[in-house]
C-alpha cells in the first residue's frame, strides 16, 4: 500500500512547470499590450508564440498525470476480515494491556509511523508503529486529558489536568501553556500550525447538567486535491441520533440511530465512520456519500469502556483507546492506499524531515483564511493601518515600529569615558526632532511658494494693456 515517491515527485514538477508557463504567458501578453499600436506586428508575433508555448506545456503534464496514474496500481476495496488478512495486516495488528492507568487516549502521526497514547492517570508513551520501539515513555502524575502530535513526530502535546503541556519525543518537557486550563480534547491543524483546543464546559441538555465528552471537531477528508470539511453538529444528542452536517449549507447529510450516545468519533482518509458507544464501536460506511446510512458497516465489541478512536493514516488499522489498554482492528478500505511523498512520506529520512519542515512553515496557510463563509476571502478589511497598529501596541504592551533608543557602542584607548558617551549621545539627541523640523519647513516653503504662483497669475490675469496709461 505504497506509492513509488518518484511519480508523485514528477507530476507535481510538471504540473508546477506547466503553471509557470501560463503565467509567464499572462505576463507576457499584458507586456504585449503596450506595444500594440506601435508594432502590432511583432507583438502579436511574440505573443502568439508564448501561447503556443503554454498550450505545449499543459499538454505534456497531462500526458504525463496520465502516464504516472499507471504507476499507482493500489486502490482501496472493502472485504471480509480473517479470511482475507495477510501477515502484513497482523503485523500492524498487536494490543497493549494496560489496565492499571487506562484508559487511554490515542493518536497517530500524519505519516501512520508513530503512535503516541496517554492514560488518563498519567501515563504517556510513544511508539513506532511500524519497528514496536518506544520512543519514550513517563507517567505525568495527574490526569491526561488529551494527547496529539504536533507538525512532526518530533514533538506531542499532553492535556493534563491544569496546564497544557508540549514535550519532545524523548520525554524532555518544551512549554507549558498555563493559558490553556482544563483542556478536554485537542486537534492540530498542519497546515496552519494551530492548536485548537476544547475547554471543560458544562452544558445544559434538557434540564440535566452534563459535560461534553465527545467534541464538535471537524472532519477532514481529502479527495483529489479538494478539501471537504463535514462536521457532527448533535453527536451525542438524547435521542440517540448520529447527524452528519454540511456547514456550507448548514443542513445534515444523514442521520442513523445508535445504541447509546457516542463518546468518540474518528473519520479515515477513505470516508469511513466510526462511533464509540460504551464498548461497542461501529463503522459506518460511504458517510460522505449521497446514499443514505441505515446500518454499519462493520461492529466490534471490547471488554473496556472506549475512550478513543483514531485511524492510521495510509492502513486499514483503526486504533482504540479503552480501561484495558489499547487494540487495533483492521477495517479494510479506511486507508489511503497511495500517500503523496512530498507531502506525508512515512519512509523519509531525518534530513528529509527537516527539509519537510521548512518549506512546510513557508508555505504556512495563514490563520485569518479559517471561516465557515467562503465568500469573505472576497472581502477587503477596511480596517485602517493606525487601528491594527494601536490593536497591536496594546496586545503586546509596546510599540513594535518605534525605534531603540540609542545606545553608543564602546570604544577603546579611553574614548569611552561617561563624558565622552555624554556628548555622543547629545549630538543624536534630537535627531528625530531635526528631520521633523526639517520636513515641516520644507512643506510650509512648498506652500507659500504655490500660494504665490497662484496670487500672481490672479494679478496677471485681471490686468488689460491698458492699466499701464492708468495713474
Amino acid at each position: 500500500m505504497c506509492q513509488p515517491a518518484g511519480a508523485r515527485r514528477r507530476l507535481k514538477e510538471a504540473m508546477i512547470s506547466s503553471e509557470a508557463m501560463s503565467e509567464h504567458a499572462q505576463k507576457q501578453a499584458a507586456r504585449y499590450d503596450l506595444l500594440l499600436p506601435e508594432d502590432p506586428a511583432g507583438a502579436r508575433r511574440r505573443l502568439k508564440e508564448a501561447m503556443i508555448s503554454s498550450e505545449a506545456m499543459s499538454e505534456h503534464a497531462q500526458k504525463q498525470a496520465a502516464r504516472y496514474d499507471l504507476l499507482l496500481p493500489e486502490d482501496a476495496g472493502y472485504t471480509t476480515i480473517r479470511s482475507h488478512s495477510n501477515l502484513f495486516s497482523e503485523h500492524y495488528v498487536p494490543g497493549l494491556h494496560l489496565s492499571q492507568f487506562g484508559p487511554y487516549r490515542l493518536d497517530y502521526s500524519r505519516t501512520g509511523r508513530h503512535l503516541l497514547v496517554g492514560g488518563k492517570k498519567g501515563h504517556v508513551a510513544c511508539i513506532d508503529w511500524q519497528t514496536k520501539d518506544l520512543m519514550c515513555e513517563m507517567n505525568v502524575m495527574e490526569t491526561v486529558n488529551d494527547v496529539k502530535w504536533l507538525h512532526t513526530e518530533a514533538m506531542f502535546a499532553v492535556a493534563q489536568k491544569r496546564w497544557l503541556y508540549i514535550y519532545d519525543s524523548k520525554g524532555v518537557e518544551l512549554h507549558c501553556v498555563k493559558k490553556f486550563n482544563d483542556v478536554l480534547r485537542m486537534q492540530f491543524l498542519p497546515y496552519h500550525f494551530l492548536l485548537a483546543t476544547a475547554v471543560r464546559q458544562q452544558v445544559l441538555l434538557k434540564k440535566t447538567l452534563q459535560r461534553v465528552n465527545c467534541p464538535l471537531a471537524f472532519l477532514i477528508g481529502l479527495t483529489n486535491g479538494k478539501k471537504r470539511i463535514k462536521r457532527p453538529r448533535k453527536a451525542i444528542g438524547l435521542d440517540r441520533k448520529l447527524k452528519v452536517y454540511d456547514i456550507r449549507a448548514f443542513k445534515p447529510l444523514h442521520s442513523c440511530f445508535l445504541p447509546a450516545g457516542a463518546s468518540c468519533l474518528s473519520l479515515s482518509q477513505r470516508g469511513l465512520l466510526s462511533a464509540a458507544t460504551g464498548d461497542i464501536v461501529q463503522v459506518y460506511q460511504n458517510i460522505l456519500g449521497s446514499s443514505p446510512v441505515s446500518k454499519p458497516y462493520m461492529a466490534h465489541r471490547l471488554r473496556g469502556q472506549i475512550w478513543g478512536l483514531a485511524y492510521c493514516p495510509f492502513e486499514d488499522v483503526l486504533g482504540i483507546g479503552h480501561g484495558e489498554g489499547f487494540t487495533s482492528m483492521i477495517v479494510p478500505g479506511a486507508g489511503e492506499p497511495n500517500f503523496d511523498a512530498l507531502d506525508t512520506n512515512p519512509y523519509r529520512s531525518y534530513e528529509q524531515r527537516q527539509e519537510w519542515e521548512v518549506k512546510a512553515l513557508l508555505e504556512k496557510v495563514q490563520p485569518e483564511l479559517i471561516g465557515l463563509h467562503p465568500e469573505q476571502l472576497s472581502k477587503v478589511d477596511q480596517a485602517s493601518f493606525e487601528q491594527r497598529h494601536k490593536e497591536q501596541v496594546e496586545a503586546l504592551g509596546f510599540d513594535p515600529l518605534a525605534k531603540d533608543k540609542f545606545k553608543p557602542k564602546t570604544k577603546k584607548k579611553g574614548r569611552s569615558s561617561a563624558g565622552a558617551i555624554e556628548k555622543r549621545k547629545r549630538k543624536v539627541a534630537h535627531e528625530d526632532q531635526r528631520d521633523e523640523i526639517r520636513q515641516s519647513v520644507q512643506e510650509r516653503t512648498e506652500r507659500e511658494k504655490e500660494l504665490k504662483e497662484k496670487f500672481n497669475e490672479k494679478k496677471l490675469g485681471n490686468k488689460s494693456t491698458l492699466d499701464r496709461f492708468r495713474k
